[in-house]
């Protein structure tokens, strides 16, 4: 991994894991904020399987330890992919309860909501990009596709070569049964 793909990882989870460590340790002064959304969540949760904790303070704790250990995950560059994707993912609640712009009348507290809800925006697009980085290696997709032209090339010279030796064989019978003897 190049110094920078490691220096950049580590600059962009140091937010999950200190965000998600504080909000672990202290999730009910997000409580309030993130009721409207664990409401809606609830439901799904409920039907999914009804041992799922559904109260709010246990969904921010959840929530606060998975950005704490996909945060981890990405700053040592174990799994940066899947962590990535995992970290987008908690932004979106995060985002959507923690900094509702469009709900602040008060211009002073719309313009710092806006701010906080950009400012996740941008970590949600470089999270992408880090979920999409392959250090320069071949993707999957690639990988397969040069699989699949590889077999199909190898189909088609195992084709030509039998095609070839099926003609030898015929031409070699016929001569065979032209010699006397």
């Amino acid at each position: 991994m190049t110094p920078v793909r490691s220096l950049a990882r580590a600059m962009l989870s140091g937010i999950f894991v200190v965000s998600g460590a504080r909000n672990f340790a202290n999730p009910g002064r997000l409580a309030a904020t993130a009721k409207p959304i664990t409401d809606r969540v609830t439901p799904l949760l409920e039907r999914a399987d009804p041992r799922i904790p559904t109260d709010t303070e246990t969904l921010i704790r959840a929530n606060s330890a998975v950005q704490v250990g996909a945060g981890l995950m990405l700053a040592t560059g174990r799994f940066t992919r899947p962590a990535a994707l995992v970290l987008a993912c908690t932004l979106i609640p995060v985002t959507l309860a923690g900094h509702p712009f469009w709900r602040n009348d008060d211009p002073i507290a719309k313009n710092n909501n806006q701010i906080h809800f950009l400012k996740n925006l941008g970590l949600f697009g470089g999270l992408l990009l880090a979920a999409a980085d392959t250090e320069g290696r071949p993707g999957l997709r690639w990988r397969a596709g040069h699989r699949i032209g590889h077999s199909r090339r190898s189909v088609r010279r195992a084709v030509r070569t039998a095609r070839r030796e099926a003609r030898i064989a015929v031409r070699s019978a016929s001569t065979a049964r032209r010699l006397p003897g």
